[in-house]
């Protein structure tokens, strides 16, 4: 097992992978169909850690003209048996290559001042061309300036499409712009506020250098999301867009299922493929069915020397998964049902925008389905047209992902349960008034996902969370007491002069909600729950049997 290649957990440089011989999945025929395509600009949306940042490093070391020859990176690989008429692209082309994905500050001043750190980072970079003779008088100044930190802060707004009218006087030969996560300063700045000045500034970086650029070769963007034209990609004409639901350029992001099942054969891991499968398949790009990456080679890295090692959400920990609490917090009744249902394996039909943009992304509108598909949290079934409109069903792609809803509402509810202001639903349940009691349970049942039908242990958990009000009065469960186990005791532990005793059952088929109260209720008579009580001082006891039915409770008090 130690002699086998490494896995490339966390590795986004094509040339460290290839160098440090780690196992690696062949992408590389991705450069062939660029290469076929005629577009001048290619916009790749897919997940995060599903390969985008890899891809593109892959593209900058098969293209960029460096003293240092990289062509043996490809040996071996599906490029280099493509044939020569792919071959002469290698180490051809200037290549300009960043990645926006640390713009993720908190304000506009400082995201723009990681921005020009980026610009200027790629710049010297390429500080090899001041030594060249070639670069025009205002040439030099401009790229001296940035170099040197003395550019004023417009100047970052053209800035790429300077250093690819540099480099293509140096080299002569047109540029190849790659640029990564371009969506992330856009998210960050939705969510802090400042959306709109950041698409002023990403809008003029991009139609500078990618829409009025005689420098330019082709250009590839990576993100999780197409951000409508409208909005930052205004008249570029030339775009190709391929999203989850296209049908180009499907396998080179994730791992298909016959990739997945070569990798656990080579790590002698292929008995965990089933296992594998639900947690981490699930997702549609085109017509083909892809692994997530990230959390395959997560699982395999752990699994390779622990085969006891349990299935996991990794994914979950890439992401604040920040917009699917936004969704659960802020939902109403009707999404809140939609969410159920995907939580237990139904499919709901949403309509299908391509074109986002993060202003109408909020989390009551139609166009949060679309982002939750484009993001990896759902799964296409199928994509249809009723008229003009486009439509799809959605499922969950799987239990990974369905792990991340449930345990976010779960955080979510807890977090409601703690703050919210219980003294009606105790006063009602210390003064015996079944009546209120129930009613109040009944409310909070409505905000719940009721995913667990049947399972008696949320719905003592679901109480013990309400009853929990104040230090005066404590909530004890699952104590033993005269003959038997009871399920909940609520005591005033000052004045040990009440105490509540709860039972709880699940009504099952052929049971009713009323006849399983009466359940409840002979169960704390017959195994006398009040015994230990009475030994303690309390002599006030109430005693409340409690069915419930999915979404429904009632309450009798014994």
């Amino acid at each position: 097992m130690n002699e086998r290649k490494a896995i490339p957990l966390g590795i986004e440089d094509f040339k460290v992978l290839r160098d440090r011989n780690c196992y690696f999945i062949d992408k590389t025929l991705m450069i062939k169909d660029i290469i076929d395509s005629t577009a001048m600009v290619t916009l790749f949306t897919r997940p995060r850690r599903f390969g985008k940042t890899l891809n593109m490093s892959m593209l900058r070391r098969f293209f960029e003209k460096t003293d240092e020859d990289n062509s043996y990176l490809f040996d071996g690989l599906k490029i280099s048996e493509a044939g020569e008429k792919y071959r002469r692209y290698m180490g051809e082309y200037p290549v300009i290559s960043i990645s926006l994905k640390g713009m993720k500050q908190p304000g506009y001043e400082d995201a723009f001042e990681k921005f020009k750190d980026i610009v200027l980072s790629e710049f010297e970079r390429h500080d090899d061309i001041l030594s060249s003779d070639r670069l025009k008088p205002m040439q030099r100044k401009k790229f001296e300036n940035i170099y040197n930190g003395t550019a004023n802060d417009s100047t970052y707004f053209t800035a790429l499409k300077l250093l690819s009218d540099c480099l293509c006087t140096v080299y002569n030969k047109n540029v190849i712009v790659l640029i990564d996560e371009y969506d992330v300063p856009l998210e960050n700045a939705y969510f802090n506020g400042f959306y709109d000045k950041m698409i002023d500034l990403i809008r003029s970086v991009f139609e500078s250098v990618l829409k009025t650029n005689d420098s330019l070769e082709f250009g590839v963007l990576t993100g999780c999301l197409r951000i409508s034209k409208e909005s930052i990609f205004t008249g570029l004409n030339n775009l190709a867009v391929h999203s989850v639901s296209d049908d180009l350029f499907t396998s080179y992001f994730g791992f298909t299922e016959k990739e997945i099942k070569e990798i656990l054969e080579y790590y002698d891991l292929s008995e965990f493929f089933e296992y594998v499968k639900k947690w981490y398949d699930g997702y549609k790009f085109g017509d083909d069915e892809i692994y997530n990456p990230w959390s395959v080679l997560n699982y395999i890295s752990c699994t390779r020397t622990d085969k006891k090692n349990l299935l996991r959400a990794y994914w979950a920990n890439t992401s604040s998964n920040s917009i699917i609490h936004e969704l659960i917090v802020k939902s109403d009744r009707k999404i809140r049902d939609d969410i159920e249902k995907l939580i237990t394996g139904e499919s709901i039909d949403k309509p299908l925008y391509d074109d986002i943009t993060y202003t109408n992304m909020n989390v009551r509108s139609e166009h949060i389905w679309s982002f939750l598909l484009h993001t990896g949290y759902l799964k296409a079934l199928k994509i249809y047209q009723i008229g003009i409109h486009n439509y799809f069903t959605a499922v969950i792609p799987n239990l990974e992902i369905v792990s991340i809803y449930e345990n976010t509402f779960r955080q979510w509810f807890d977090e409601s349960i703690r703050e919210a202001d219980k003294s009606v639903l105790l006063k009602a349940v210390l003064e015996g008034d079944a009546g209120v009691f129930q009613l109040e349970v009944n409310r909070w049942l409505l905000r719940s996902i009721s995913y667990h039908d049947g399972y008696e242990n949320f719905y003592h958990g679901f109480l013990v969370g309400l009853l929990e009000y104040s230090d005066e009065f404590l909530v004890e469960s699952n104590r033993e007491s005269g003959t038997g186990r009871n399920d909940i005791i609520v005591k005033n532990v000052l004045t040990h002069d009440l105490a509540v005793v709860i039972e709880i059952k699940t009504v099952k088929d052929g049971e009713t909600l009323d006849g399983q109260c009466d359940v409840a209720l002979e169960q704390i008579e017959e195994n006398q729950y009040e015994v230990n009580l009475g030994y303690e001082g309390y002599k006030n006891i109430v005693k409340f049997g409690i069915a419930f039915k999915g979404k429904q409770c009632m309450v009798k008090r014994g």
